[in-house]
C-alpha cells in the first residue's frame, strides 16, 4: 500500500470517484487531491517548506484538460530543478483523450510511467500494484 497519493483533475465527480476506488482497494493510506496543476504545484510548494517528516505522495493521477493550468503544462514545471526533491514521485496519466500523439507526448518525461484511461477502476490499481512494485 502507498502512504501517499496526488489526484490532480478539474472534475469533482473523478475525483470523488478516484478516492472511493482508491480508499476500496486499499491501495493508499492518504489521498490528496487538486484541481488543476497550479493548484498541485501550490501543493508542493507548501510541501517543500514544511516540516521534512511529513509524507510526499508516491504517485499522482493526472489529467491532461484542465482549466487554469492543464497536464503538459503541470508536467513542464514539475519536470524542472524547483521540484527536483519529489523527482522519485511516479505519474500516472489518467485521461480521456484518445489522441495517439498524447501518448507520445507523455513518453518525453521520465517521471510518467503510464498512460490510462479514465476512469480509474480496481483493476486498474491491480494493475499498476505490479508496475509500481509496492
Amino acid at each position: 500500500m502507498l502512504n501517499k497519493i496526488l489526484c490532480i483533475d478539474d472534475d469533482q465527480i473523478t475525483l470523488m470517484l478516484c478516492k472511493m476506488v482508491i480508499a476500496k482497494a486499499s491501495f493508499s493510506n492518504e489521498i490528496a487531491t487538486a484541481k488543476n496543476g497550479e493548484d498541485a504545484l501550490n501543493f508542493f510548494d507548501i510541501l517543500k517548506t514544511s516540516d521534512k517528516n511529513i509524507i510526499k505522495p508516491e504517485l499522482i493521477f493526472l489529467d491532461l484538460n484542465m482549466p487554469i493550468m492543464n497536464g503538459w503544462e503541470f508536467l513542464e514545471a514539475f519536470n524542472t530543478e524547483k521540484y527536483a526533491e519529489f523527482h522519485n514521485t511516479k505519474i500516472i496519466i489518467l485521461s480521456s483523450t484518445i489522441d495517439p500523439g498524447d501518448l507520445e507526448k507523455s513518453k518525453k518525461f521520465p517521471l510518467v510511467i503510464d498512460f490510462l484511461p479514465k476512469p480509474i477502476s480496481k483493476e486498474m490499481l491491480e494493475y499498476l500494484k505490479d508496475k509500481i512494485q509496492f
